[in-house]
């Protein structure tokens, strides 16, 4: 039977080019009972911005090492292994750069069997071995954790995860297999599938040692030497380690199917079946239940080569890359030098926006941070809800006492305006209609210091309309945020023709310093999200409004993969407001958005969709019925005429907004959509996606990327 020793890996050294090694540096140490523990350290020579990361050559040392420690082990040189890495991180995962130009099936099949070869050998030892968890594990870095005999984690590190099925793939190197035998199916479907569709979220060192992924957990202050002295403790028999959710034979038959029936239930509600890496990784975790570790190895192997060659880790790790640099460094973005500090924030208003601008303000600039209003009860009531905000954080354990103490004495609320006059930075939360926004700003440009920047939260007016009354317009920007406040990771920071580099700079920086990605937009009705949001929605509308019934247009989204069916969008949004972009965009462009009177109707109701539990829309309420009836066609459109009029609307849309420069390149419009309105990395925000479809060609007979963003089975 061939091995994974048996397989030839050099294919894969092309991919070592440009490669930060990193590098498996081994020491010995002595333990207080006398063994000899021989120590590894994960260590690429970089600071912690610059995380180990698991390369071709980086496995290859990794694995050399580990034949030595086998060889000594053998000799009786050494007791046990442990592996940990550098200051604050053991490893990142993959170098997903070089995954994503292995350049063939068959090199990802590769890439796949390099990582179980090499991780593998952590079980064959012939010896003990620990893995010291000490900082940020990701995906392949927690896949190492996983091999080992034993666990321990240091209670500060960062973030522990297995991330994969977030970008288009799934955990490849042992974690399908290992992680449902260690702590059970249930568990393991949070940490492999539920948790990376949320926003990607991973675990606290605390959760994973409650989880059972790691065997014991220590504070970072003596971190190592406590570890060490733990696996001593286990060496010698003086700790025994106890599994308690190791899975048993009764979970295996009759936990874990229901557990995989109601996880692949979920996902079809909430997900749809379009994207591809979460059922994949449904189907291993369903496998692991039975079978050996090398039969569970070899699924992976061909799951992973199979998603690493498609479409969508295309798309994803295009998304990825967007993510991770192009919004880290924003196009067209002054000198930050040029940006003026802020030390106080004004908030035109006391509402449920301001409330949410007032306490993210507060939290993230720590610094005094002023709400007007109409009368001091709207006021008081916005204060109140921003003081209940912290102490929430407080009492979850987010804030400490003192600091939740300090951030109420920052927040002040008041119906004077002239307190307006050492702010350096006040956004206004008012009524969308630019006259409320021209008077406010009007009244309080009187107060505030010459070089005081305004920013207006308008999320489809036109900025330099709302200050073309003001005497100073070029230190007025948008700075459009998406709700929830807290949670949306995009501003669209909105230039007008007016508008000079201090007012930008200074938007650019408080963005950051807020914890935002921004982009920088032209003063363009919807500006890039709503505009593209608008043409979704509208060509639904468009549809019922023709005749189709409504879940044949919530169908027809389904291959889109979007987070939201567009009734689902417009109900979360707010019908008052859906209709309110609808109107805008019409209106700047009547041959292109699609809007209706009928809508304001729908929006006067109290409900307009009945949806289930799980928030999928299954009909009409009564009331919206009786306003359709008699106002809809009798020419239903079909789900597949719907998908192609969508398609073809964004491509031409996207195209558009490009010809008129309103950011600089497709890149900053799928970027937008990815942060601001969760677009699925799988279709790379919006672009890849159309190109890979065809729209771009039926609608520009061009493509927006050369080549297409497309897989290797393409």
């Amino acid at each position: 039977m061939m091995t994974y020793d048996d397989i030839d890996f050099t294919p894969l050294n092309a991919l070592t080019e440009g490669e930060v090694v990193t590098h498996s540096i081994s020491r010995d140490v002595t333990l207080a009972s006398g063994r000899k523990l021989a120590l590894i350290t994960l260590d690429n020579g970089r600071d912690h911005t610059r995380p180990n990361t698991l390369g071709p050559a980086t496995l290859a040392e990794l694995g050399e090492r580990l034949d030595e420690m086998k060889t000594r082990a053998a000799a009786g040189e050494i007791d046990a292994v442990a592996i940990t890495g550098k200051q604050y991180i053991l490893a990142a995962g993959a170098d997903l750069s070089d995954i994503s130009r292995v350049g063939s099936k068959e090199n990802a099949r590769l890439v796949a069997q390099r990582g179980h070869q090499v991780l593998s050998k952590l079980s064959t030892l012939g010896v003990p071995s620990f893995v010291f968890v000490n900082g940020l594990a990701l995906g392949g870095g927690l896949e190492i954790a996983l091999h080992a005999t034993y666990r321990t984690v240091d209670a500060s590190a960062a973030a522990i995860a297995l991330p994969e099925v977030f970008l288009g793939i799934i955990p490849g190197w042992g974690g399908a297999y290992l992680l449902p035998n260690l702590i059970g199916i249930e568990k393991a479907l949070d940490v492999v599938v539920s948790n990376p569709l949320k926003q990607n979220r991973t675990l606290k060192p605390a959760a994973a040692y409650e989880l059972g992924i790691v065997d014991a957990i220590f504070p970072a202050a003596n971190y190592l030497e406590d570890s060490l002295r733990w696996a001593d403790a286990v060496l010698t028999g003086a700790t025994k380690v106890n599994r308690k959710n190791v899975p048993g034979k009764f979970e295996r038959i009759t936990k874990w199917p229901i557990a995989i029936k109601m996880a692949r239930t979920m996902l079809e509600s909430r997900i749809g079946t379009v994207p591809r890496s979460p059922y994949v990784a449904l189907d291993l975790l369903d496998a692991a239940k039975s079978g050996t570790p090398d039969e569970g190895f070899a699924r992976e192997d061909e799951a992973l080569a199979d998603l690493i060659s498609g479409d969508q880790f295309a798309a994803s790790m295009y998304a990825f890359d967007l993510v991770q640099k192009r919004a880290k460094r924003p196009v067209g973005a002054p000198d930050k030098s040029l940006a003026k500090k802020v030390s106080k924030v004004g908030i035109i208003g006391a509402g449920l926006m301001a409330s949410q601008f007032a306490l993210l303000f507060v939290r993230k600039l720590q610094v005094p941070v002023l709400i007007t209003d109409l009368d001091q009860s709207r006021v008081d009531k916005g204060v109140e809800s921003i003081h209940g905000e912290i102490s929430k954080l407080e009492q979850k354990g987010r804030l400490d006492g003192d600091t939740a103490n300090r951030l109420r004495d920052l927040v002040r609320g008041t119906t004077d305006k002239s307190e307006y006059a050492d702010c350096d930075f006040v956004i206004e939360a008012v009524f969308e209609e630019v006259g409320v926004k021209q008077a406010v700003f009007g009244e309080i440009e009187r107060i505030i210091a010459p070089d005081a920047i305004l920013a207006t939260n308008t999320s489809s007016l036109s900025v330099e309309e709302i200050g073309s009354k003001l005497e100073h317009p070029e230190r007025l920007v948008g700075f459009h945020f998406f709700n929830p406040v807290a949670v949306m990771p995009l501003i669209e920071i909105v230039n007008t023709p007016l508008a000079n580099d201090a007012a930008l700079s200074t938007a650019f920086v408080v963005a950051r310093g807020l914890g935002k990605n921004a982009v920088l937009t032209a003063d363009a009705p919807g500006f890039v999200v709503n505009r593209l949001l608008a043409k979704v929605m509208g060509e639904a509308a468009r549809a019922v409004y023709e005749g189709t019934p409504l879940l044949t247009v919530e169908k027809a989204f389904g291959p889109l993969g979007l987070p939201m069916t567009p009734f689902q969008l417009i109900d979360l949004v707010g019908w008052k407001v859906a209709a309110h972009v609808q109107d805008t965009m019409a209106s700047a462009f009547p041959d292109r958005f699609f809007s209706s009177e009928n809508l304001h109707e729908l929006a006067a109701l109290e409900r307009v969709v009945e949806k289930d539990k799980n928030g999928k829309v299954t009909g009409w309420t009564k009331p919206a019925e009786k306003v359709l009836k008699g106002n809809v066609g009798t020419t239903p459109a079909t789900a597949e005429e719907i998908l192609s009029r969508v398609q073809d609307g964004l491509a031409r849309e996207i195209k558009t907004m490009l010809d008129e420069g309103v950011v600089p390149e497709v890149e900053d419009i799928d970027l937008c959509l990815i942060l601001g309105a969760a677009w699925p990395f799988i279709d790379g925000g919006a672009s890849p996606y159309l190109d890979r479809e065809g729209a771009s060609e039926r609608v520009f007979s061009d493509t927006f990327h050369h080549p297409p963003i497309v897989g290797f089975s393409s």
